[in-house]
């Protein structure tokens, strides 16, 4: 990843220190793992981001960017990742919610008139809260563990890819010559 651009669209210290609505927070906020890009503090981003992101709840963003000050991971990424779901992606997510905590409760789905509209959902909250409830944290969380694995398993690449790289150029210049993109291992 681009550090420059992270470092660009990231407030530094002291315009956080500055803003009297973040006072609230503490010294928690100044925490370098919110901030710094890191294995552990992005990975464990995109777990609080996207488990946050497949929840019915509204404020997500709030939950997302308080479970991150908690867990000490990295904040703007947690933030950004609850945008997964979006007026677009919305339905289908959480319908898909709905069958798997139907399915894990073995009601059967509901056959009712389906109106998009919120007085609809309004009135048939009673009939769909624990199914949809079960199936966002259930595939909340298997989300969540699946960006979890997938940026640790980039980020271990990218370090292998870069030290075999700078292998490559250190064996070039102890060789004087260019280096080679595809150079043999140690």
């Amino acid at each position: 990843m681009n550090r420059r651009f992270f470092r660009r669209y990231t407030p530094n210290q002291a315009a956080l220190r500055s803003n009297r609505h973040l006072k609230l927070f503490g010294e928690r906020l100044y925490d370098p793992n919110l901030w710094h890009l890191n294995r552990r503090s992005v990975s464990g981003a995109f777990f609080v981001g996207l488990f946050w992101a497949f929840m019915p709840f509204p404020l997500q963003m709030v939950s997302a960017s308080a479970t991150a000050v908690l867990a000490r991971v990295n904040l703007p990424i947690a933030f950004a990742l609850v945008w997964v779901t979006n007026p677009l992606t919305i339905p289908p997510i959480f319908y898909l919610n709905y069958r798997v905590g139907a399915w894990l409760l073995g009601r059967e789905r509901f056959t009712g008139d389906f109106e998009p509209t919120l007085q609809w959902l309004m009135q048939q909250i009673h009939i769909i809260w624990q199914p949809l409830l079960l199936g966002s944290v259930l595939c909340g969380a298997l989300a969540g563990l699946m960006g979890y694995a997938a940026i640790r398993l980039l980020w271990r690449l990218h370090i292998g890819n870069y030290i075999k790289t700078r292998r490559a150029r250190r064996r070039a210049r102890k060789n004087n010559r260019p280096p080679t993109p595809s150079a043999p291992r140690d």
